[in-house]
């Protein structure tokens, strides 16, 4: 029994270093997520202003 133990205390440190790595991996990836998000709502917020001004430099004319 101990030395299955000990066994899979030798892979440890591998083991560690494939948790940081997905850690992370998974970091990144949410990271990115917000990004993307807040560009895309950005782009919407300033369509949607643009219209707004438009609208209202057609209201001016009339």
């Amino acid at each position: 029994m101990w030395l299955l133990n000990w066994k899979v205390m030798e892979n440890f440190p591998l083991l560690m270093y494939i948790l940081a790595a997905k850690t992370l991996i998974l970091c990144l990836a949410f990271a990115g997520a917000k990004i993307y998000q807040r560009k895309r709502l950005e782009a919407k917020m300033k369509k949607e202003q643009e219209e707004k001004q438009k609208g209202e430099a057609e209201k001016k004319q009339n």
